[in-house]
This record gives C-alpha cells, structure tokens and sequence, in this order.
C-alpha cells in the first residue's frame, strides 16, 4: 500500500461548473498506483464538488436554477414565502459572498472515489466536476489523497 498527496489548481469561469475529471485521471496515472481510493477536497469555502450527468449540460443549468432558487442571491424569506426580507449580514466579498457559503454548506467539498489501472471509476455519464458559486471567476485549490498500491 502507498500513498500520494498533491494539489490542484484550478481557474473557474464564475459561476458554474469546471470538469475536473481529466485533471483528477492524469494525477491518478502520474502517481504511479493502479487501484485504490483518492480523497479529492476543495480547500474554499464557497464553493463545493459533485459527480453528476456530463452528457447533457442542462442537467447542470437546472441543477443551477435549482439551487439560485433555495438560495437565493438578496437575503431569504420565511419557507412560507411571507414576511420580510431579511438581507444577509455577511457580505464582506460581495453580495454573491453569503450565498456562496450557504450554498457550499448543502453540497459537498470532499468525494471519495475509487480508480482502477489508474483511472476514477465513474459511470457512463458521469464526470467530477467543481462547483463555483461566486459570480466571478476564481483560482482554486484541491487536495488530492490518494491511497493504493
């Protein structure tokens, strides 16, 4: 058994989705181990991972709607929908910044996945991909762990 630490940069486009899955295939092969498990984990707070449909890229935009929807950009009201607006008091980076934390808060920043002959193990149509939910482009960081032999 080995193991291999290293990290990723990545430059997002904004908000959206960066397929990392080449990136991840290629530090997989250039470590040298054929089967095991790789521990990947964004290192910021406003943004997150996910394995989802890479065939079809409305899946993402509605997976983008979707969560502009629970969490929307100007503040939050009552689940009912009645009452005040309440704006977030967070908002030091931008008025994009609350949101992008709650945002981060329910999906992911870490996945464990699996790699055989060197290479994630992912259905047909799935890809890794980082999820930015800032507005504006940004450069971010991955750990990537691996652990196999």
């Amino acid at each position: 058994m080995r193991q291999h630490l290293t990290r990723l940069a990545v430059q997002t486009n904004g908000e959206g989705f960066t397929d990392l899955t080449a990136a991840l295939n290629r530090e997989v092969a250039a470590s040298g181990l054929q089967q095991g498990v790789a521990q990947v984990v964004v290192l910021h707070t406003s943004c997150s991972l996910t394995v989802n449909e890479n065939a079809d890229p409305r899946v993402l935009r509605d997976l983008t709607t979707y969560l502009r929807a629970l969490v929307p950009q100007e503040g939050v009201r009552s689940l009912s929908g009645h009452g005040d607006l309440q704006r977030y008091a967070h908002d030091d980076e931008g008025v994009d910044d609350m949101p992008a934390h709650i945002r981060t808060a329910l999906t992911t920043t870490s996945l464990g996945l699996s790699f055989d002959r060197s290479r994630l193990v992912l259905g047909t149509w799935q890809a890794v991909y980082l999820w930015e939910h800032r507005a504006r482009a940004h450069p971010r960081h991955l750990s990537l762990h691996l652990i196999g032999e």
